[in-house]
């Protein structure tokens, strides 16, 4: 089995044992939306696809275990931490590269290392393309806007 696909098992657990069906759906369409959406984003960009995929799988866990969003990009680094050192998944750089990325996928207004950007870009097609019916958020339009043209879609 691939290291993704052992993480998506792990990840697909903690998510059915949440208690509310509706959270659960909208969980598993979150994580999978944006982990599709980076690793189209890390090729294009010629970062490693693989790990975009496992930082998007993991980046979100901890707000939908807490049930709260607050701090939840440092919060969910730390236990994006714990859970690849219990899977034993990636070696010490790997597991850094993907930390990093869930720690700073909050701050859309700042750039960061390449990776965090693929991260913080795959959760913005994901929040503005997902429902077109919501408005895009202020934090999250220029990098919207700059996503839509980078992919031709303007």
């Amino acid at each position: 089995m691939s290291r993704l696909s052992t993480l998506r098992e792990y990840v697909d657990k903690e998510l059915l044992s949440l208690e509310n069906d509706g959270k659960i759906i909208s969980a598993c369409s979150h994580l999978y939306g944006v982990s599709l959406a980076a690793t189209m984003i890390a090729k294009k960009r010629n970062e490693d696809p693989e790990l975009s995929a496992m930082a998007a799988m993991l980046h979100d866990l901890h707000a939908y275990k807490s049930g709260s969003y607050a701090d939840h990009a440092h919060k969910g680094a730390e236990l994006a931490r714990t859970i690849l050192q219990e899977l034993d998944l990636t070696d010490e750089k790997e597991t850094d590269i993907i930390c990093s990325a869930i720690y700073h996928h909050d701050d859309k207004l700042i750039v960061d290392q390449p990776m965090d950007e693929v991260l913080k870009d795959a959760d913005v097609i994901h929040h503005c393309m997902n429902d077109f019916s919501k408005p895009v958020k202020e934090k999250e339009q220029k990098r919207f806007e700059a996503l839509q043209k980078e992919f031709d879609l303007m």
